[in-house]
């Protein structure tokens, strides 16, 4: 018996590996990179994201194209800057004519599916399996927009479970192990897995935790303590250190944070013993290996840094994002890759790491990220720019593992030094031993804005006269 269960296993095991690899995306929502013990979180522990990044590997400079929730995904499907598709703020519908990544292996006979929240298809909420699919097929458990904390299956499909008047909202309403939208996505998960393990698949999770508002469901509820809460030293800076682009929330104290942090901690935890359930119902069906697992996040959540919530601006804990790829067949365990990268590079690097390099090419496919495969795959000497670009409405900024410039129509210019100043304190524009990075770091910004029909980098654009000046000096 135990001959034939072996036998049975091997089989399968062959069967898989001359099969396209799975591919599974778990998307966070406002979650700040360092609430993973992987990132360095001593408070909360995240032993099954820590396992990926262990067996996988772990950016430590992937940032959000735009840091708020529809640019940012809207990036990471379609691989072209927020401009571009043209979802440059929240509620903007995604452009019909976009080829995305599930579009691409749906085409290659993958079957695909998307459960959670899409936030591309305007202003409906939660608006439940938008009719414009982008390859994902089984989008019944796909809603548009919204943070809710419970849902329920009806014999008409699913809904929010927590209701006053008729009408959903963002209650907790008792929501247990079974509809608190964590474990009610992830289950719906599952089942995708369950009922495709046999051909090849692409999936996306997208939770909308740890987003707002600050509510988890029992045990996580008092897992973590007030007194446990880290207060980033930005929390208490002077008016001077503060740009235009990111005035401060003069109310937001100690005690605040205190206040609201524990759920958001519990929140976390949550995701990652989720995460968990899906990691092991990849292993009982032997296609575990066979899949590229990505864990990341929209964009971060700045959790009290420099007297501010949520995001919208260049700073790292609110631009900078958690991306961890698990790949076995062609990405090594255990890899750090400081690089810089971001949303529009996703595409296609996991289209080469797969095998499906060709696809870029596909009718429709259109890419302004960068392959990023030779960074993941262990390729030896690398020639690789290190350097992104990311932009919102009123600021656009050049990023590297190291440094950081921000333009801005309503500041003067910034600059940091992420080695010497992690936690942003000092702008450092100017100081003449870093003149020849900014003027290198601005060129490129430049470039990028003309290739890619950025706004600010329009003739009479302020941000582009700013650094042109600076150029010219």
């Amino acid at each position: 018996m135990h001959k034939l269960a072996l036998l049975s296993i091997l089989i399968a095991s062959t069967v898989f590996a001359d099969r396209p690899p799975n591919l599974l995306i778990l998307q966070t929502d406002e979650h700040h990179y360092n609430t993973l013990s992987c990132y360095g979180s001593k408070t909360v522990k995240t032993p099954n994201i820590d396992w990926l990044a262990k067996h996988g590997a772990l950016c430590t400079s992937f940032y959000a194209t735009s840091p708020v929730c529809s640019p940012s995904r809207a990036a990471l499907v379609s691989g072209r800057y927020p401009q571009n598709t043209p979802v440059v703020n929240n509620n903007i519908p995604l452009d019909g004519k976009i080829v995305t990544f599930a579009e691409v292996l749906r085409r290659r006979g993958y079957a695909t599916g998307y459960a959670g929240k899409w936030h591309l298809d305007g202003n409906g909420k939660p608006q439940w399996a938008p009719k414009r699919k982008f390859g994902f097929e089984d989008n019944r458990f796909m809603f548009n927009r919204g943070h809710w904390k419970k849902f329920e299956d009806t014999p008409n499909g699913p809904r929010v479970g927590a209701r006053k008047n008729g009408k959903p909202n963002y209650n907790l309403d008792g929501a247990d192990e079974k509809t608190f939208s964590t474990d009610w996505l992830t289950n719906k998960a599952i089942d995708f897995i369950d009922t495709n393990k046999n051909k090849s698949f692409c999936y996306m999770v997208a939770y909308p935790d740890p987003h707002g508002p600050n509510t988890v469901r029992a045990p996580y509820d008092t897992m973590y303590k007030p007194k446990n809460v880290y207060i980033p030293p930005s929390l208490q800076k002077a008016l001077a250190q503060v740009p235009k682009w990111a005035t401060k929330e003069n109310k937001l104290t100690a005690g605040h944070l205190r206040k609201i942090m524990p759920a958001y901690y519990g929140m976390v935890r949550l995701i990652d013993d989720n995460i968990g359930r899906i990691i092991e119902t990849l292993r009982k069906n032997n296609i575990l290996e066979n899949t590229m697992i990505v864990f990341t996040s929209d964009h971060g959540d700045l959790c009290g840094e420099h007297c501010r919530l949520n995001k919208g601006n260049p700073y790292e804990g609110s631009a900078r994002i958690p991306f961890v790829l698990y790949f076995p067949k062609n990405v090594k365990g255990g890899q750090v890759i400081p690089q810089a990268l971001s949303c529009v590079d996703f595409f296609p690097t996991a289209m080469t790491l797969m095998g499906h390099a060709d696809a870029l090419k596909d009718k429709g496919v259109v890419i302004e990220g960068r392959d990023a495969s030779p960074l993941f795959n262990g390729a030896e000497d690398v020639e690789w720019n290190d350097i992104s670009f990311l932009r919102m409405g009123g600021w656009v900024s050049a990023v590297s593992d190291r440094y950081k410039v921000v333009y801005s129509a309503s500041d003067k210019p910034w600059f940091f030094d992420l080695e010497k100043d992690p936690t942003e304190m000092n702008n450092l524009f100017g100081k003449p031993e870093y003149n020849e990075i900014i003027k290198s770091m601005t060129t490129q910004l430049l470039k990028y804005m003309q290739m890619y029909n950025d706004p600010h980098g329009k003739d009479g654009s302020t941000v582009r006269a700013a650094m042109e000046a600076e150029l010219g000096k």
